[in-house]
């Protein structure tokens, strides 16, 4: 028998979930409304499309409970394994191979479906497809089995043209694989246009909004997403990472104030129901945010509430979120770093302590802002700054070794960043100039992972500051309107912008950046940052 059921947007919560207990002890949760057929007897399939609708917003671990209780009550239901496969490749747009035990425990769930025999064409099309994420994972390179999946999955949905989780799984699968290279877009958009096609349908469903998101979280797409991003925490306000998600757009479009207030109720709600990956990783977000309104006190609270949030990844009851244990320990790093770099208070960061983790690209973050830090401050550290290069230096072999081709180019450039402040604290300044326009042109290339709200220091704004410190505000001028193309409302490009239009006597310029750095800090924390005072001084 073919089951077309529902789940609607209140479930009733099942005795032992975590989540539910969490949010409503006795009550209802709300994810969104998800539709999706199977073969699998009635008793299942209530826990079946729970796991389906937390699957949609990338609650991992409270997914797999659910699918494995599908499995449970009907041992035949195929699909239900397809499920739990999915949700051991976790998010799909965390950059990074995934790890063998990972890969080992996703093949172990898609044996499991084949040997419970789905009954449709359908259905054991679903799970041969997500079979291509782990086939042989010993010898073929991930990105040819994302590859695979990616096709394997467009002819699901070819073969299932009413099928919109077919299409929806599709488009996922489209913009997941988008090359981090391509300056076009073309996987995101076609995945966009998929999905926008989708959600009228359904408008309830939290993954084609979800999915709306990532398709375009890139900078010249960001506002095509606003609609969903205004949509997703309403439709799924159970889903920490729902609520968390529309902040990619937000930060995009420099919105702060509606970034932090995603990343605020993303964070509690992730506390709530023990999920400290995703606190960490909505609390890095925030932290971005907040710096950029210099809302320093604010940050400040974020800084210091880090540690706290590191020690519960491993206590009894965490549960696995849309945050890869990458997330976590990226987040971890970077919240300092941040509250360092983006207040330019040079000692600070180089006394940053590393904190090591087994992830090299995380590690790299401290080693970046001490190199800067010790670079930048006075008097200037360079023995320090000297071996924080070096340790990027090795950290970045350490991942081309590992083939983690993206994140070894991404502490490329932080190395290049390093070397050029570096070599500018030490006199060689058209060295140091040099060494910068190479890191900010090779940032040009790639895109940022989402995994992060933005570069930890962006390169080419660190071109204008160091063209600034150079005497040429004009071309210092050029780097930082560059910037502010792609990371708008940013507070040091605009403070930057300002200054290098007032040293060129560029009134017209000065008075735009200088009145935009004013009002996204209308309501900045006290003492006033430096570049407040002087923006406020020459608009006088």
């Amino acid at each position: 028998m073919l089951f077309h059921l529902t789940l609607a947007a209140a479930v009733l919560a099942s005795p032992g979930n975590a989540l539910q207990q969490a949010h409503h002890p006795g009550g209802h949760e709300k994810l969104g409304t998800v539709t999706f057929s199977t073969s699998c007897t009635e008793a299942a399939q209530p826990a079946f499309l729970r796991g389906m609708a937390l699957l949609h917003s990338f609650e991992f671990g409270a997914a797999i409970e659910s699918f494995n209780a599908a499995a449970a009550a009907d041992p035949s239901c195929g699909i239900a394994h397809w499920g739990v496969a999915l949700s051991r490749w976790g998010n799909p747009f965390a950059a990074g191979l995934k790890p063998p035990p990972v890969l080992q425990a996703g093949r172990a769930a898609i044996e499991k479906g084949k040997a419970a025999g789905a009954k449709t064409d359908r259905e054991r099309a679903f799970i041969d497809a997500a079979g291509q994420l782990f086939a042989d994972f010993e010898k073929k390179d991930q990105r040819t089995r994302v590859l695979a999946y990616r096709d394997a999955m467009q002819q699901v949905a070819a073969s299932n043209p009413k099928d919109p989780e077919a299409s929806a799984f599709y488009a996922l699968a489209l913009a997941s694989s988008q090359d981090p290279a391509d300056m076009t877009y073309s996987s995101l958009l076609a995945a966009g246009k998929i999905l926008e096609q989708l959600a009228p349908s359904q408008p309830d469903h939290p993954g084609f909004v979800h999915y709306i998101i990532h398709s375009y979280d890139a900078p010249p797409l960001a506002s095509r997403a606003l609609d969903a991003a205004r949509r997703y925490a309403k439709i799924a306000p159970d889903a920490p990472h729902a609520l968390h998600m529309p902040s990619h757009t937000f930060t995009r479009l420099g919105y702060w104030q509606d970034s932090i207030e995603s990343n605020t109720a993303s964070a509690e709600a992730a506390r709530r129901v023990k999920v400290p990956g995703e606190e960490l990783h909505a609390m890095d977000y925030q932290t971005y945010a907040y710096l950029q309104l210099a809302r320093d006190a604010s940050t400040k609270k974020v800084v210091d509430a880090v540690g706290d949030v590191r020690a519960r990844l491993t206590a009894p009851g965490a549960v696995a979120g849309a945050a890869p244990p990458l997330g976590a320990a990226f987040a971890s790093a970077a919240i300092p770093a941040r509250y360092a770099l983006e207040r330019g208070a040079w000692a600070e960061a180089a006394r940053l302590e590393p904190s090591p983790s087994t992830f090299p690209q995380a590690d790299a973050i401290t080693w970046f802002a001490k190199a800067i830090g010790a670079a930048r401050m006075e008097p200037k550290d360079l023995a320090g700054a000297r071996t924080a290069t070096t340790n990027l230096e090795q950290l970045q072999a350490t991942l081309a070794g590992a083939k983690e081709n993206y994140w070894a180019e991404v502490v490329r450039i932080q190395h290049l960043g390093a070397s050029a402040w570096l070599a500018f604290a030490d006199g060689r300044k058209d060295e140091a100039l040099s060494l910068m326009r190479d890191a900010a042109d090779r940032e040009d290339q790639i895109e940022k992972n989402a995994v992060t709200p933005g570069p930890i220091a962006p390169a080419r704004e660190q071109l204008g500051e160091m063209l600034l410190a150079t005497k040429q505000p004009a071309d210092a001028l050029t780097a930082f309107e560059t910037t502010l193309k792609k990371e708008p409302n940013r507070y040091r490009a605009l403070a930057g912008a300002a200054e290098a239009a007032r040293a060129t006597n560029n009134k017209t310029a000065m008075r735009k950046y200088a009145q935009a750095l004013m009002a996204i800090a209308a309501k900045a924390d006290g003492p006033a940052r430096p570049e407040l005072s002087a923006a406020k001084e020459a608009l006088k």
